[in-house]
């Protein structure tokens, strides 16, 4: 069956400004906006990582169907795969960044290294910081020197990376205090394994036995460890990242319901309209009209 999915983007189809690489691109945002917002306010895929610093505006932007109002010294980081829009007022000013995993291949020995940031989790809600100004100040300081650098990545690519790296440890050591202080590493290992194992597999996989067996833990272990940490069950979280991919499919307006749910592995179309009411309190067609509304 024929299927019209979510935009996606790559690097090179925004118009890379750094000749030559396709990896990797930084921008003031004012500058990113005149090119790019006239297609950019709908929602949309990235299959790069992409992260924007706001140091003026207003307005609204959203992250797999979760709104934030902009403010000033707020960070969003998003994941590839995320679906986002924006929905700006007045003058906006800050920082974009876009980069590909692969920027990193060749510099890092440690695979997955961008994993253990919580704020690349690929959870909306994690994935928005609001930083203090002296932190702001710091950050801002390192894009500007970006900037600079990427104007000439085949000279230096490694000093982009450097000082990108350099972004997310200063944005991590700044959220130390809301992450899992005191939790044990191997906890946050498992967590991390099993949300990476959902993201794979809960297309075929909707039953927590089916992870634990995958993790080598039992059902029970792994339903303590994520009502623990996260305050829900592992069905939840499966659950979870169901609806969350059926709102990004029914956000595109070419793929009936019919074809998100057959893309889900729902062989019947009434219990993927039970199930997504049930847990939304809307049928898809609601949610859809009312997504395009917005």
């Amino acid at each position: 069956m024929a299927k019209e999915k979510i935009p996606v983007y790559d690097i090179c189809s925004l118009g890379n400004q750094h000749e030559g690489n396709d990896d990797f691109l930084v921008d003031r945002l004012p500058d990113y906006l005149d090119k790019h917002l006239g297609h950019l306010h709908f929602p949309h895929r990235h299959a790069f990582y992409h992260l924007v610093l706001f140091t003026e505006g207003r307005g609204t932007h959203t992250i797999d169907f979760s709104q934030f109002d902009v403010q000033e010294g707020q960070f969003y980081f998003m994941a590839p795969g995320q679906v986002h829009g924006w929905n700006f007022a007045g003058n906006m000013n800050g920082y974009i960044v876009n980069f590909t995993e692969a920027l990193f291949k060749p510099f890092l020995q440690q695979t997955g290294y961008l994993e253990r940031f919580s704020f690349f989790s690929g959870i909306s809600e994690e994935g928005v910081c609001q930083l203090p100004q002296e932190v702001v100040k710091t950050i801002t300081h390192i894009f500007e020197q970006l900037l600079q650098y990427a104007a000439d990545m085949r000279r230096h690519a490694d000093m982009v990376r450097v000082l990108l790296l350099q972004v997310f440890l200063v944005v991590d050591d700044a959220l130390a205090d809301r992450q899992h202080a005191g939790v044990p590493q191997q906890k946050l290992v498992l967590l991390r394994g099993f949300r990476k194992l959902i993201d794979t597999h809960y297309r075929s996989l909707r039953l927590p036995k089916e992870y634990a067996d995958l993790l080598y833990v039992t059902p029970n272990h792994l339903n303590a460890l994520c009502q623990d940490l996260i305050g829900k069950t592992a069905g939840e979280l499966i659950r979870d990242r169901v609806l969350l991919e059926a709102r990004r499919l029914l956000a595109n307006a070419r793929m009936s319901v019919t074809e998100v749910a057959y893309d889900l592995n729902f062989q019947d179309n009434s219990y993927f309209n039970r199930f997504f009411k049930k847990y939304t309190g809307q049928t898809p067609d609601e949610f859809r009209k009312h997504i395009l509304k917005a």
